[in-house]
């Protein structure tokens, strides 16, 4: 973190995930926020900025950070809390400690007491809240994702892999600079060892062989023609770690998935860009191997591709009683695998805990399309991405000429004209044959449209969200 990044936080003020506090004199006061944030979706605490957003810094000695150190001794379970100094002026620093929640870990207490946080204020806990989060630990004790992965070791680890998620970590300010490049000290911090050997977890997040032990760990990957299943365009089948699967499904997406177009104003020219915006199918892709159900041994992640719509398919039911309606409004995190999406989270591809789906209704919204659909059936978790119109399988590339350029210049002078204005607004007029091709070509591209017959017809652009 630098001192722009600071400032941008800063600037957004103090809220559920952001708290400023004038010195280390208030740490207690900050430990407490810290905890609120352990038990909900993470956050930070700004030690040398006022509560007005001033930041003034303070001086950061080695008995500052030994008291720091002291202090964070204090939670149970023990947590993971980053720290960050961003130098300000005059030997002063912001002294920036990031709650990095682990779900399965909660509740937190500081010093005997839980705490909660909501909006931009810490208060305590309610029973009822941390009993029932002490209930959802006990159950989280023993799942799939933390057991022995028979037969495995370290060197069936993608080691390289291992380091970049540090690399990414440290950038993302999520794991401490002090994490090193020794893989078993990284999984041991990352929890991916029972006994010293790895767990069904790092095989799922870092593995290098799947078969015939994990045959779960697959992808698959299909374009069909039309609205069904009847005739593929392309389809495959991949195996691999998680952050492999990720990589291959977004490649294929940018390979098969429709192209849009829009005018750039004032240019006209048109700027191609994928039908459904990739940072949602991302966060969908991401959602479905966090959350998918790995004990189901013939299941996998499934990615369809059709003329009118685009599914990701995740084999599991939803956990914790969630319903398919809840995943559009605010939800507890509460993922199945707490131990794979906190890999997910330390590497910076899951920004907050339990926003993940409404974060794609709301891309999706945005970028002018239906709200996704989210169901179950059959015992998977599947969700629906609709166009807002339908879009032809191919990528539209073209070239507009000097010609088809100023027509479309004269189109945007007023709402409509016929093809005798148009041809009379124009330099150097071609024969109406001509012209009539170049209106014909503009209007399969989707930049114009009309209205009438023969020589009755209007022309005009064609708006942008039609």
């Amino acid at each position: 973190m630098n001192i722009k990044v600071l400032k941008e936080i800063v600037a957004g003020g103090e809220s559920e995930i952001s708290e400023f506090r004038k010195s280390t004199g208030q740490l207690r006061r900050a430990a407490e926020t810290l905890c609120g944030m352990l038990n909900g979706n993470g956050g930070r605490v700004l030690i040398g900025v006022t509560p007005e957003g001033r930041i003034l810094g303070q001086t950061v000695s080695d008995k500052t950070i030994r008291e720091v150190a002291e202090v964070l001794q204090k939670f149970e379970p023990p947590a993971s809390i980053a720290q960050v100094r961003v130098n300000v002026a005059d030997n002063k620093a912001v002294l920036v400690l990031e709650a990095i929640p682990n779900p399965e870990s909660r509740p937190y207490a500081f010093d005997g007491r839980p705490y909660q946080r909501i909006g931009s204020t810490t208060s305590i806990l309610p029973q009822a809240t941390y009993q029932r989060l002490l209930n959802e630990r006990a159950h989280s004790r023993i799942r799939w994702e933390n057991q022995p992965a028979e037969g495995y070791d370290n060197a069936d680890l993608d080691s390289e892999e291992i380091l970049r998620t540090v690399r990414l970590g440290i950038a993302a300010g999520r794991l401490p600079e002090s994490t090193g490049n020794a893989v078993p000290d990284i999984l041991e911090r990352l929890r991916l060892l029972r006994d010293g050997r790895p767990n069904q977890a790092s095989v799922v997040l870092f593995g290098s062989r799947f078969m015939p032990d994990y045959p779960q760990c697959q992808l698959r990957l299909a374009r069909f023609r039309g609205v069904n299943k009847s005739e593929f365009l392309d389809q495959r089948q991949i195996e691999g770690h998680a952050f492999h699967l990720l990589e291959e499904a977004m490649l294929f997406l940018r390979r098969h998935l429709p192209v849009a177009g829009r005018i750039i104003p004032g240019l006209f020219e048109r700027e191609d860009e994928p039908l459904f915006p990739l940072e949602a199918l991302r966060e969908a892709l991401v959602n479905a191997f966090c959350h998918r159900d790995y004990t189901i041994i013939g299941g996998a992640v499934s990615l369809a591709i059709y003329d009118d719509r685009l599914e990701i398919w995740s084999d599991g039911a939803l956990p914790f009683d969630l319903k398919p309606d809840d995943l559009k409004r605010e939800h507890p995190s509460r993922p199945r695998n707490p131990l794979i999406a906190q890999v997910f989270y330390l590497r910076g591809i899951i920004e907050r805990w339990g926003r993940g789906t409404q974060k794609i209704v709301e891309l999706c919204v945005k970028a002018g399309h239906p709200e996704p659909e989210f169901g179950e059936q059959a015992g998977s978790v599947w969700v629906r991405f609709l166009p807002s119109g339908y879009i032809a399988p191919h990528r539209v590339a073209h070239d507009l000429t000097d010609r088809q350029r100023e027509i479309l210049h004269v189109l945007a002078s007023s709402k409509h004209f016929a093809f005798r204005e148009i041809r009379q607004s124009i330099n150097n007029p071609p024969p109406e044959r001509t012209l009539r091709e170049d209106l014909i070509h503009l209007k399969k591209l989707g930049l114009i449209e009309s209205e009438g017959f023969g020589r009755g017809a209007f022309w005009r652009l064609k708006k942008e969200n039609e």
